[in-house]
């Protein structure tokens, strides 16, 4: 239990608030405590302590709830813990008092940082004349593989570094309550939750000035509405929630308590800004936006400049309005990525037969989550750093559902059990190239629609960048094996890490040999290049 405070203690003095003098000086006098205490504990733990008791039989030890966990703590009569509970109780009044006066001050702002806007014309979707699929002729796919460098010259592509996902600029406590709070529940991509919101915390705005926002943002501020943010906080944790899919989880929420309203747009702004997120505010014509910032270029959408950061209008394309500018201490850029698997709730597409054509064995059935194919379908396409290749990496950077890892997993283990490396990616590969139907994206969606793994799964037709994405993810998931993806004007492709020797087209990069494996030449073996490709202009993406 000491080590739990003393951990508590340096998590409360490492949030990095801004303090004036008086709180610098609290914060001395708590370490010095916390260093007094530590000793204290390391000499009671080494029984030093004479009059030291078990807590178990100390009739004066009592049990308290704190933010729904039991926490034992001694009684008063014990001044080194007495004196430490204080001043842990004096840091989380200072943070709370923190992020009041943040809020005050931003409230305040509200009433007058608003200037006009204009808006930036979305970065176009890229467009490029894709290569068709090739089938590899009998008599070349019988030649012997050769062991072949491919010469690539150019700077290898890889994604930022993940960052955590903000949090809350000061701890927010749970309230007392005295009877039983109301959840208001609502879907979010076929996910039944519950958040709680009484009627007493809905509100009204006469307009969109600045006063009524301001005055509203007050309300909000106070602590009525610190447990339905914590609430939220938990879902995002619960339920593994990127920073888009908790946007639109606010949003979904916020209208199934306010309604299609104002008021719901600036309910979910506050809580997306407590939640630690980089929002604005923006109106016009009588309604209310919220715009979020992100390091990432979302394609086809207008997009305002403020400072040297990009912000996108949430749900809605506007191409002028009125932008309060006013910074929250420690926000903190949306993230496009998804690093986790998103725990939608199951509902089942319906079962794809998907055969190899020369490894007959390789007959496997699959379905998906449809709620997690709706989420891909809404979810923004874009890049990062203004590099084009990394929305690959992204996408297959996303990890396979718990739904495909279940039911589809299984029967390709069972057909890859006791292979080599080399044939079991064989027929992988081959299982990829034969058993889906390719067509151009242009055809089928009138632009380029880059799918993430399980769409492959779902939708009829996929190109050669949705194969690649897949095979890689197949790869690293069943085999443990490290993989590249390679881009060529018009085509993408991958490369594995082998641990064995494999012959082939290879890449060379950190000391480690990736042999080609292009799920879009049909039938062609592992090692084998499509014809006609560039290798002089090709780029590697790296992948986790």
């Amino acid at each position: 239990m000491a080590n739990r405070w003393f951990i508590v203690l340096l998590a409360l003095l490492l949030t990095g608030v801004s303090m004036d003098a008086q709180t610098q000086q609290k914060k001395k006098s708590a370490t010095k405590a916390s260093k007094q205490y530590a000793k204290y504990v390391k000499d009671k733990a080494q029984g030093k302590e004479k009059t030291a008791q078990k807590r178990s039989s100390d009739p004066a030890t009592v049990t308290r709830e704190k933010d729904s966990v039991s926490v034992a703590v001694e009684a008063p009569q014990d001044p080194m813990r007495a004196a430490y509970e204080s001043f842990k109780q004096q840091a989380t009044t200072d943070y709370e008092n923190f992020r009041d006066k943040a809020n005050q001050e931003y409230a305040e702002f509200l009433k007058r940082a608003w200037s006009e806007f204009k808006a930036m014309p979305g970065v176009p979707r890229p467009v490029e004349k894709e290569k068709p699929p090739v089938v590899i002729k009998e008599e070349d796919r019988q030649k012997p593989v050769e062991n072949k460098p491919l010469p690539i010259e150019e700077e290898v592509v890889q994604l930022p570094a993940l960052k955590p996902q903000p949090v809350p600029v000061a701890p927010i406590r749970e309230q007392p309550v005295v009877v039983e709070e109301a959840g208001v529940t609502f879907s979010v991509y076929g996910t039944k939750m519950t958040i709680r919101f009484t009627d007493a915390q809905r509100f009204k705005l006469t307009d969109c000035s600045e006063a009524s926002v301001s005055d509203a943002w007050k309300k909000l501020s106070g602590k009525d509405y610190n447990n339905t943010i914590r609430d939220c906080l938990a879902l995002r944790i619960t339920k593994q929630l990127g920073d888009w899919a908790y946007l639109q989880m606010l949003d979904k929420f916020a209208k199934a308590c306010l309604g299609e309203s104002n008021e719901a747009t600036l309910l979910t702004a506050y809580i997306y800004c407590q939640s630690g997120y980089q929002v604005r505010l923006g109106t016009t014509q009588g309604k209310l936006y919220l715009l979020y910032a992100t390091e990432h270029v979302v394609f086809n959408q207008y997009y305002f400049t403020i400072g040297s950061d990009r912000y996108y209008v949430f749900n809605s394309e506007e191409f002028s309005m009125k932008i309060c500018d006013v910074a929250f201490p420690k926000e903190q850029q949306m993230s496009l990525y998804i690093p986790k698997e998103q725990l939608f709730d199951y509902d089942s597409s319906e079962v794809r037969h998907l055969k190899s054509s020369r490894y007959p064995d390789m007959d496997v059935t699959s379905c998906v989550n449809k709620n997690l194919i709706a989420f891909c379908n809404d979810y923004p396409s874009s890049c990062i750093w203004d590099n084009m290749l990394t929305r690959w990496a992204m996408l297959a950077n996303m990890p396979m559902e718990k739904g495909v890892q279940e039911k589809l997993y299984p029967q390709l283990r069972e057909k890859l059990k006791g292979l080599t490396e080399k044939d079991a990616i064989e027929r992988l590969l081959n299982w990829v190239q034969t058993a889906f139907v390719y067509e151009f994206d242009e055809k089928v969606w009138g632009y380029d629609r880059p799918f993430f793994a399980e769409e492959s799964l779902y939708y009829p037709y996929c190109d050669c960048e949705d194969r690649s994405v897949l095979l890689s993810r197949l790869v690293r998931d069943l085999l443990g094996l490290k993989c590249l993806l390679i881009y060529y004007p018009g085509h993408l492709a991958m490369a594995v890490g082998f641990t064995e020797d494999v012959k082939g087209d290879y890449i060379m990069l950190d000391g480690k040999k990736y042999v080609v494996c292009d799920p879009t030449y049909i039938n062609a073996s592992v090692g084998m290049t499509m014809p006609n490709m560039d290798n002089a202009t090709a780029k590697v993406i790296l992948v986790e």
